[in-house]
């Protein structure tokens, strides 16, 4: 007949929510079962344990730095379809990932056409950001720069540029899409000459940065802005069909319609 399995007492529970472990009460039970098969030591249990609590709690810090990025819950790397048909310098990408480019304060560029998976590789790196405990902001160009004219009429511009330009990994999504104006040009610019070399940015872009300039408004302003984000970043180019089709759901998916009624048989 085999042993009782291990039991937490009330009093060890009380305990542990007095020390903010509560949590260790969804993983003690199987610990104390396996420790007790495997003849664990009371050092190799507490690792286990305690190494539980460790992994929840980077969990945890890291999905409320990326709610607090405003980055996709769904847009990880892991969640990446590798038989999408598309194509891109697998090298780059592996450096992205890496993140040195973060610790270098250096740029990246992620191009190509619409659909290809530019957000989603961009929010992917986002993630991985919020892991290593690196600082992020992510938003799309055209919501970005009307959140700034916006904070003109208040006062508060000084402070949302503060913000932008002290984040360690600033991601905008598709860059240059429309047109900039003056003030958006301008925007852009003191981010750029302020983040340089002092932090990373990453831009989604479906335009080639030699176009650019020609969607800015102060040429001169353009020209220095773009010449100092070319000079230190990668360019990821993504080439390819639609990335999205392999989120379209299915037609055996949806609800089947139903058959049609039988016709009824008259009596003889």
């Amino acid at each position: 007949m085999s042993a009782p399995a291990p039991t937490v007492s009330p009093e060890l529970k009380a305990l542990m929510r007095k020390l903010k472990l509560g949590r260790l009460n969804d993983t003690l039970p199987e610990r104390l079962a396996l420790a007790k098969t495997h003849g664990l030591s009371h050092v190799e249990f507490l690792e286990q344990l305690f190494s539980d609590e460790a992994t929840r709690r980077d969990g945890d810090s890291a999905g409320r730095r990326a709610r607090a990025a405003r980055l996709d819950p769904l847009m990880v790397l892991e969640a990446w379809d590798d038989d999408a048909k598309v194509t891109y310098d697998r090298e780059v990408w592996s450096e992205l990932v890496s993140m040195r480019f973060v610790e270098q304060a250096r740029n990246a560029f992620i191009l190509g056409p619409v659909g290809v998976g530019k957000t989603f590789m961009a929010t992917a790196l986002g993630h991985i950001a919020c892991r290593r405990r690196i600082s992020v902001h992510f938003e799309r160009a055209e919501k970005l720069h009307k959140r700034l004219k916006a904070a003109r009429l208040d006062a508060s511009h000084d402070a949302e540029m503060r913000k932008l330009i002290g984040v360690d990994l600033l991601i905008i999504d598709d860059f240059a899409l429309t047109a900039l104006g003056a003030a958006e040009t301008s925007d852009i610019y003191e981010l750029v000459v302020e983040r340089h070399r002092s932090a990373a940015t990453v831009l989604t872009s479906n335009r080639d940065p030699s176009e650019w300039l020609a969607v800015m408004a102060d040429p001169l302003l353009a020209q220095s802005a773009v010449d100092r984000m070319k000079s230190a970043a990668w360019e990821l180019v993504i080439e390819g069909e639609s990335y999205r089709k392999n989120e379209k759901p299915a037609l055996n998916e949806g609800p089947t319609k139903p058959p049609p009624p039988k016709p009824r048989q008259r009596r003889a």
